[in-house]
């Protein structure tokens, strides 16, 4: 097995281990008539419904393993997905709709999750499936806000290079749903939310939004995020007026921690990032590698980032133990300020970044790659590279600089060879770089 294939097992061995099958039968079981999340039990005698609504792009497999669980018991239920991400439930109704920008089947989806929300009365029990990705595709219209003025926001805040907490800041504050909101819709009844984890620090509040989670931001700091990023100019006079109603305060605040409605609730991290370096590490260590987490909180600008592998791989490589070859494993998520018109995600911009540094280091190998199988609006995870990257596209006359300045790594990688294909995972805790180093 060469490098690359190694580096392609090293992170779907990853990827494996957090799959909604494994993380869900891990983490909910039902005893009788006791239903168990985590540690956390609920008692189902006496609960009239079980309803199951969810967002993500691995909640319809979380849907899968909780009907497995608990079979004809549920009641109903609606779930919201990516395209592609479907499964098949028995019980529960699977719309697939629009990710990183949210569309007409989002907004639909978003109606029905919230129907049902509201329908659910104090003997009923719904459980909540979130999940990386439910942001964008559990999306509602309030106060009269446009389709299209919510895709501008997306569009924006997902090309400034804004954190995913700040742009889940200014989500929450442009919806009726999210930030604690469908919680509100939900009570008095209980509420159980198991989450997969897709942001740094696995805060609840962040994870799509936190739709179920008590949100302590407020209308002041979706302000904040606009005006740091200059984004005011580009927004409607819509968009801007809606903020601002609530900043003045026409429009009530998202729930806050210790509000009573959160009080019969259970809310369970059963995936995250840390759990998928851990199973890589091992396996690299199974293969016959020194392994090491590196960093399991990488984040900020891609090319920042792309420093920080590469002096990583650089000093392993001059201080190795001799003969013996080393796995180094990142695990978070950067960002990129898009300003080309290219194809590409930040994966396949971190892994054109470090083919450029790599091109007279031999010996290592760097593939980087989103655990959900989708890098920004393609069709791959990532890519890997070697020193050996730039020489053959030089071979074939493309020049690298001009792909990584449009921001066009995914024709790059089209061109050259090394995309990592995997389709979708049914999963999402982020992204993985794994760096081998002979």
């Amino acid at each position: 097995m060469n490098n690359r294939d190694l580096a392609r097992k090293i992170f779907m061995e990853g990827v494996k281990s957090v799959l909604p099958e494994k993380l869900i039968t891990g983490s909910l079981s039902l005893q009788g008539s006791i239903l168990w999340a985590g540690d956390h039990q609920v008692d189902l005698r006496g609960k009239r419904n079980i309803y199951v609504i969810g967002a993500g792009k691995a909640s319809g497999a979380m849907g899968h393993y909780v009907e497995t669980v608990l079979g004809d018991r549920i009641s109903g239920g609606h779930i919201v997905v990516k395209y592609g991400y479907a499964c098949k439930l028995r019980k529960i109704t699977v719309t697939e709709a629009g990710h990183p920008v949210p569309d007409s089947n989002s907004f639909m989806a978003a109606d029905a999750i919230a129907g049902i929300a509201r329908q659910a009365e104090k003997d009923d029990l719904v459980i909540c499936l979130i999940s990386g990705g439910g942001s964008a595709l559990l999306t509602d219209l309030p106060g009269g806000l446009l389709p299209e003025e919510i895709h501008i926001v997306n569009n924006l805040l997902t090309r400034c290079g804004a954190t995913i907490r700040e742009i889940n800041t200014v989500r929450k504050h442009l919806s009726g749903i999210k930030g604690g909101q469908l919680a509100a819709m939900v009570y008095p009844a209980a509420l159980i939310t198991l989450i997969i984890s897709d942001v740094i620090g696995d805060a609840p509040d962040v994870i799509a939004s936190g739709p179920t989670v008590p949100d302590a931001s407020t209308y002041d700091d979706a302000f904040q995020v606009i005006e740091k990023y200059g984004l005011a100019s580009d927004l409607t006079a819509g968009i801007m007026k809606y903020l601002n109603d609530g900043r003045i305060g026409l429009r009530s605040e998202t729930p806050k921690p210790g509000d009573p409605l959160f009080s019969d609730q259970v809310i369970f991290l059963c995936g995250t990032n840390r759990i998928a370096l851990e199973a890589a590490k091992n396996y690299a260590e199974l293969a016959g590698l020194e392994s090491y987490i590196a960093d399991d909180s990488l984040q900020g600008d891609v090319e920042l980032a792309a420093e920080v592998i590469f002096n990583a791989a650089a000093d392993c490589r001059a201080n190795r133990t001799p003969g013996k070859p080393a796995c180094l494993i990142f695990g978070g998520e950067t960002t990129v300020r898009v300003s080309g018109e290219g194809l590409g995600g930040r994966n396949q911009h971190l892994a054109l970044s470090l083919a450029m540094r790599l091109r007279d280091k031999p010996g290592i190998t760097i593939l980087a790659a989103g655990t959900d199988g989708t890098d920004g609006p393609t069709d791959v995870a990532g890519a890997v590279v070697d020193s050996e990257t730039i020489v053959q596209a030089e071979k074939q006359k493309i020049d690298p600089e001009k792909y990584l300045a449009a921001f066009d790594s995914y024709n790059f990688f089209k061109k050259t060879g090394g995309h990592i294909r995997t389709g979708p995972t049914f999963t999402n805790v982020m992204d993985m770089a794994i760096v081998l180093v002979e």
